[in-house]
């Protein structure tokens, strides 16, 4: 078995894992970075109170809408991620023997290389798995009312300043995710928030490889380092990128064909000048206290998680190959 399939299945796993404890928090931080008060005349709700509103008034199953897809997602992202960073890594290794061969460099990959194999990884990475996390935002943002609270529910001022989120009684499925935003965009809508997703997913990997290029001897590390490296690092890359993050977010939600154009957005910059104009600069970091606190313990369990199934998977393939090579032997 390949470093790469080890690496890619490690990660999968481990983004799993991550993903099954912190989706409650991914979910209510997509409503927050999706609600738009441009007259700021709504409380704000903490994530605790928000979750309680949403069990309260929703159910408990949204907290995981868009859990099925958004399980694919993290599967696809992290697998695809790790097993690409594979390859282009073996790719920029093999050149750099090359190089030293001819008399240039010592045989190492240098950081410029290694934060473009990074980069190189991530961008491949989102544009095969965007449609799935337009879909994830979809399901994340839409408001399913209770069937014996709806007629009331519709009455309260805070639902009918709602703009993303499509108040129905029905089971809003994956289906359904995918079909609003073929009608709304065609084939194209999927791929919305392409452009800052490319940008975020580049400048995380380049300060995460930063911070593994610090300390690349890391054989002896144990899995709560690990876990603490990766939960600081996942730290200082979710402030850098929120408002990529927002943006994201605004560009793939529910957009509203009739009512306030301030809600509707054409594009990124159509997006990022709507929001400087008509909620200042706070609207790119709501809810992002949440996102810390979920990204950081996301990141940490997968990091945490991935290194020691990458461990174990390669010590049973030492097992295996001292067991193959005793079995052939007189």
């Amino acid at each position: 078995m390949s470093d790469a399939l080890i690496n890619g299945l490690a990660g999968a796993g481990g983004g799993i894992i991550a993903q099954l404890i912190t989706y409650p928090l991914q979910t209510v931080n997509t409503r927050q970075q999706t609600e738009r008060d441009l007259k700021k005349e709504k409380r704000k709700l903490g994530t605790i109170e928000q979750m309680c509103q949403v069990v309260k008034q929703e159910g408990w199953e949204r907290l995981y809408g868009g859990l099925t897809p958004s399980l694919v997602g993290t599967t696809a992202s992290q697998g695809v991620y790790y097993y690409f960073y594979q390859i282009f890594r073996n790719k920029a290794e093999s050149e750099a023997l090359e190089r030293q061969k001819k008399g240039i460099g010592d045989g190492s990959v240098g950081m410029l290389s290694s934060l473009i194999v990074a980069a190189l990884s991530g961008c491949v990475n989102v544009l095969l798995t965007n449609p799935i996390w337009v879909v994830v935002t979809r399901m994340q943002t839409h408001t399913n009312i209770l069937k014996k609270d709806h007629s009331n529910r519709l009455a309260t001022p805070a639902l009918e300043e709602t703009v993303l989120s499509a108040i129905e009684p029905f089971s809003y499925s994956t289906g359904h995710a995918i079909q609003e935003v073929y009608d709304e965009a065609g084939f194209w809508g999927f791929w919305k928030g392409v452009f800052p997703t490319l940008i975020m997913e580049t400048m995380l990997k380049k300060l995460k490889k930063q911070r593994s290029l610090s300390n690349p001897d890391n054989n002896g590390v144990t899995a709560l380092e690990i876990f603490l490296l990766g939960a600081l690092a996942i730290l200082g890359a979710t402030v850098v990128t929120y408002p990529l993050n927002v943006v994201k977010a605004r560009l793939q939600a529910k957009q509203v064909a009739t009512g306030d154009r301030r809600h509707q957005y054409k594009g990124t910059m159509d997006a990022i000048l709507k929001m400087i104009r008509y909620e200042g600069f706070y609207g790119f970091y709501k809810g992002m206290s949440t996102k810390i606190v979920q990204s950081v313990l996301a990141a940490a369990v997968l990091f945490m998680i991935k290194e020691e199934l990458v461990k174990g998977a390669r010590l049973l393939l030492v097992k295996d190959g001292i067991h193959t090579v005793k079995s052939k032997l007189p």
